[in-house]
């Protein structure tokens, strides 16, 4: 995922020889009991072994043998709302970027502010997923991993964005609409109930759910650390 830079290499060089240097200096002392003897073999010491230990960690880095790489990934979290999409996407976001990955997260809510025209049709999400689809697949292509949590409800707009990334990882919060809607953090479901709100995916609009998810995962009875085991576990 990444590539050492030779400033890299060379500060990592002066800082380890740095430590090393003051610790051979201080042993010099103790068995000597001379402080200008000690900071002389110190001194020709770091000189010399700065030296070869650039030259060493140059050269392990043409070393292939125990590398392991990732291929970049687009993992489209999709299922209703309140199913935990955002939340075990954010949360894996979190763990990624602790591990060292270049990733983003893209989040439907947060999409949506930025564009807050976007309708709710089915063409007008249909073509909302479309074109989020393709920002994906252009940071897949340049070695960025992708976290999508859409609620993404046609299986049509979910096939176009797996035939425009590489790797496109479908994972499935399959939470049931029942304790979604207990959940109703938001209240959507009691406006979409009373009529306030239509066209509410798994309400008055079909929620059209994958034949075969690369992974699901009900979060009815599975905590956010267990559903991130298992994305990671995905992708590794």
């Amino acid at each position: 995922m990444f590539k050492e830079s030779n400033s890299r290499s060379i500060l990592k060089t002066i800082s380890w020889r740095t430590l090393a240097t003051i610790t051979t200096a201080i042993l010099v002392f103790i068995f000597t009991g001379k402080w200008q003897i000690a900071l002389a073999i110190g001194g020709i010491e770091v000189v010399i072994k700065i030296f070869l230990y650039y030259l060493h960690e140059r050269a392990w880095n043409h070393v292939e043998y125990g590398k392991k790489t990732y291929q970049p990934a687009v993992l489209w979290f999709i299922g209703l709302s309140g199913a935990g999409k955002s939340t075990i996407s954010e949360a894996v976001y979190k763990h990624m970027k602790k591990k060292g990955y270049k990733v983003e997260h893209l989040d439907g809510d947060v999409v949506r502010n930025i564009f807050p025209k976007t309708g709710f049709s089915r063409e007008e999400r249909d073509r909302h997923i479309r074109r989020v689809g393709f920002l994906a697949s252009r940071l897949e292509h340049n070695g960025v991993f992708v976290l999508a949590s859409f609620i993404s409800p046609y299986k049509e707009s979910r096939d176009f964005v797996r035939g425009i990334c590489n790797n496109f990882k479908e994972i499935y919060i399959s939470t049931p609409l029942e304790v979604c809607e207990q959940r109703d953090p938001k209240g959507l479901y009691a406006k979409a109930r009373s009529g306030e709100i239509k066209n509410f995916t798994g309400i008055d609009d079909p929620f059209e759910a994958p034949d075969n998810p690369e992974l699901a995962i009900d979060t009815t009875n599975t905590s956010v650390e267990e559903a991130v085991n298992k994305v990671m576990k995905l992708i590794s």
